[in-house]
């Protein structure tokens, strides 16, 4: 009997250290940075979206938006990636009308900038833009909603200063995280 009740002590001797070593283990990596990571999400996202009026008059050709984003906060510094690739369809009417193969815009982007008030994050950068508003090194805004289909986008750059790109999303989420 004896035997076993030292047995016994031995292994929650040995559970316990073990735990010990593990937690140690788990924690090691913020002890020697001095605090866990500064970064925060400020806003995410993607999915695809319609243009509100399409190509506009008289035409309205729709277009459909292919959208990802994210950027963080790291003490005072905002960091994050744009992409929003704008397809058109092949032709304005008949079968191919609901074909959207036709590049209408890419713009790839740095995000620089970023506010959120509630619901709504303006993240601000410099983009690389090719087809409608092409240049290098460009400025633009964009303006998102948090919330899945339905949620809205503004997306303006600096090469097409009288244009705004009012987004719908169709599936996929937007994200924003208050800042406040």
């Amino acid at each position: 009997m004896r035997a076993q009740s030292k047995l016994g002590k031995w292994l929650i001797g040995l559970t316990l250290l073990t735990a010990g070593i593990a937690l140690v283990a788990l924690f090691l990596p913020r002890l020697a940075s001095g605090h866990e990571s500064d970064n925060t999400t400020i806003a995410r996202g993607g999915g695809t979206t319609i243009i509100h009026g399409g190509t506009g008059s008289p035409g309205f050709v729709p277009v459909i938006t292919t959208i990802a984003f994210h950027a963080t906060r790291s003490g005072n510094n905002v960091a994050g990636s744009f992409e929003c690739l704008a397809e058109a369809p092949e032709a304005d009417t008949g079968s191919k009308s609901a074909q959207f193969t036709v590049n209408a815009m890419y713009v790839t982007g740095q995000i620089t900038g970023a506010s959120v008030h509630g619901d709504t994050a303006t993240l601000t950068g410099r983009a690389n833009i090719t087809g409608l508003g092409a240049g290098s090194n460009v400025p633009f805004r964009f303006v998102v909603q948090k919330g899945g289909p339905g949620a809205s986008s503004v997306l303006t750059v600096d090469t097409l200063p009288t244009l705004a790109f009012h987004e719908i999303l169709l599936q996929g989420s937007f994200e924003t995280v208050d800042e406040n």
